[in-house]
């Protein structure tokens, strides 16, 4: 494809981003230097080659999803925020929050108030996790908290009711016996089946430690499971852009976003919903980055939006707002509060 087919076809893509309506020859003339009747033959051939169509026979070219594509991947230029807008982004980030969760909440709350799209945060897939270390501490009659600490650097914490006070042997039993089977276990091999099978090998510890055990197990799912959390999914029904049984479908089943998020990308990402069939909406592209933590993927935030979206703008929001995500975290490197807030996570008692 030649320089001035390329320079049509983004003229026609940032036109009908803001219009909304089919481009004619005309309203590129302003873009490219040349007659509108030459613009009229590159069109037809851009429709010919898939990057443009007609949506009827009078009217002007629409972008296809390979002609978004193209844009997206050759053609787009970003316009850099300025000082002004970096401080208003700034602004809108709480300045007393030190919690993970907390920051990335702020942050795809943010994003969703200024593009006005639904916007999404998701923890790092523990796929390459293993559990680094259990603890069992006793804090109370029949009480006990099980503490549970992943090569990720998450922590969990569970308080677990047991039959009978247990004895230091049994504690030891039972510290010794996770350390030779789960520690350096990777997340995302333990199942049912492994439980049953450690249960066996306790014998007739079973009886008395089954509570901790399975507090151990169910633990580990929660760690395996990734959070996504969703923001601003109201926006996605005021958007004209959508069928509103999509968005009603997507809103019931916001929990298999997950599905799409592709932690090989490092940077901007951008996904059409033609090109994969976990999306839900059609005609809507998703944009997501990756933010850091101690110099690791912590997680993703990103928007979804319709496919004619100004990509140009909201592309620095979502890139900004990540790095200041991968600022926020990388700065609270108090390891004890950092700890003891991340383990200050919801206990649940078995009983």
């Amino acid at each position: 494809m030649d320089d001035r087919k390329l320079r049509i076809l983004a003229a026609v893509v940032d036109e009908y981003i803001v219009t909304g309506e089919p481009v004619g020859s005309k309203a590129i003339m302003k873009y490219v230097g040349t007659s509108s009747a030459t613009i009229r033959n590159e069109m037809a051939e851009l429709e010919k080659q898939g990057y443009l169509e007609q949506p009827h026979t009078s009217a002007g070219r629409v972008p296809t999803y390979n002609g978004y594509r193209l844009y997206v991947d050759r053609l787009l230029q970003t316009n850099p925020l300025s000082e002004e807008e970096r401080h208003m982004l700034d602004e809108m980030m709480p300045k007393d929050e030190y919690s993970e969760e907390g920051i990335v909440k702020s942050a795809s709350n943010a994003l969703a108030e200024l593009t006005r799209y639904a916007t999404f945060v998701s923890s790092e897939s523990p796929k390459f996790s293993v559990i680094s270390k259990v603890e069992v501490i006793p804090t109370g009659k029949r009480l006990y908290v099980l503490l549970l600490i992943a090569s990720n650097g998450k922590i969990k914490n569970r308080t677990c009711r047991v039959e009978i006070d247990l004895t230091r042997e049994q504690l030891d039993y039972f510290s010794d016996f996770v350390k030779e089977n789960l520690e350096g276990v990777p997340l995302d091999v333990i199942s049912d089946e492994m439980l049953e099978k450690l249960e066996t090998a306790m014998g007739t510890y079973l009886l008395t430690l089954s509570p901790l055990i399975r507090g151990v197990f169910d633990m580990t799912k929660e760690m395996s499971a990734r959070d996504v959390d969703i923001s601003g999914v109201g926006n996605l029904l005021q958007c004209e852009d959508f069928d509103q049984n999509d968005v009603i479908s997507f809103i019931d089943h916001r929990n298999e976003l997950h599905k799409l998020i592709d932690d090989s990308f490092s940077g901007i990402h951008v996904l059409f919903s033609e090109e994969d069939d976990d999306f839900i909406i059609g005609n809507s592209s998703m944009i997501s980055s990756n933010f850091a933590k101690n110099g690791r993927v912590a997680g993703h935030l990103g928007l979804i939006g319709p496919m004619r979206i100004n990509y140009k703008k909201v592309i620095p929001y979502v890139e900004y707002f990540a790095e200041k995500i991968t600022e926020m975290l990388s700065s609270t490197d108090d390891e004890p509060n950092e700890l003891e807030a991340e383990s200050g996570e919801e206990t649940e008692e078995r009983t």
